[in-house]
């Protein structure tokens, strides 16, 4: 198999048509049977998998022009605060100084360090980035509607509890956290953003407040947020983990990868399913 079909298998997996901005192949390549899969990949995690024999890297956190252009697919965060109930035009406005800083840091980066190792190790490189965090937003926010349906009085523990019992969750040190709210607290509307690039800040956090959402689930929050959502006093966010977040994600794209009969070895921060 070559990478651009391995890239489409992710993209399939997805449910998306079209390759977002932040994913795709770096470096080309053929007869791909064996692959290494991490989180965070640069040149040494590409000099190992060369070493170990490896026909194929993936990684999961962009290089390349997809690096450069994470901030375009931040326009997804707009379509999902619509699904909240913000209306359209705020979530545009909200979510503008956030994208064009997004924008600014990425484009002084040393943006094609581990392309360039790659290319020179002949080591094909894709980058996998949307497609999983579409995947694991999908997926949680299916997986908490399922436990949440009939208990309107669901505490913020209770939704902790549930995510405890995710695999991932349940095999990391790194685990879900309350940042904003009390255990005790009710959960209300509880919803999942972990796509569209990275967090969309404060405003658009509290956006999705003050359109009705109670309970947040995020991959990380920073201090800032942190600390403007206690000041709104309105509701609760939930870190369920970065890595493990992400892995939950990259394990489904492996499942569709396993089942083309390709060997994937998880690397880098991918926390196993059991």
């Amino acid at each position: 198999m070559n990478t651009e079909q391995i890239f489409n298998l992710a993209l399939k997996a997805a449910g998306l048509e079209e390759a977002p901005a932040d994913s795709g192949v770096i470096v080309s390549g053929q007869n791909i049977k064996k692959i290494a899969f991490g989180i965070d990949i640069d040149t040494a995690e590409i000099m190992l998998a060369k070493q170990l024999g490896f026909d194929c890297v993936i990684t999961h956190h962009p290089h390349s022009v997809h690096k450069v252009d994470l901030y375009k697919v931040m326009d997804n965060q707009i379509d999902r605060m619509v699904e909240a109930g913000v209306p359209i035009n705020k979530a545009q406005k909200v979510l503008a100084e956030r994208k064009e800083q997004v924008d600014r840091n990425m484009h002084v980066t040393n943006y094609d360090k581990a392309a360039t190792a790659a290319k020179l190790l002949n080591m094909p490189f894709i980058a996998i980035h949307s497609p999983a965090d579409f995947l694991v937003e999908d997926y949680l926010q299916q997986y908490l509607d399922d436990k949440l349906g009939d208990k309107p009085q669901a505490l913020v523990k209770d939704v902790l509890d549930y995510l405890l019992e995710i695999p991932e969750y349940k095999n990391t040190c790194a685990g879900p956290k309350v940042r904003v709210g009390l255990e005790k607290s009710y959960a209300g509307k509880v919803f999942v953003i972990m796509a569209g690039g990275t967090g969309g800040g404060k405003d658009v956090m509290k956006a999705y407040f003050e359109a009705g959402v109670g309970t947040l689930i995020v991959m990380h929050v920073p201090d800032d947020v942190v600390k403007a959502i206690k000041e709104q006093n309105i509701g609760n966010i939930i870190v369920a983990g970065h890595m493990a977040s992400d892995s939950i994600g990259i394990n489904l794209v492996i499942k569709a990868l396993e089942e083309k009969n390709l060997e994937v070895v998880r690397m880098s921060g991918v926390i196993e399913t059991c």
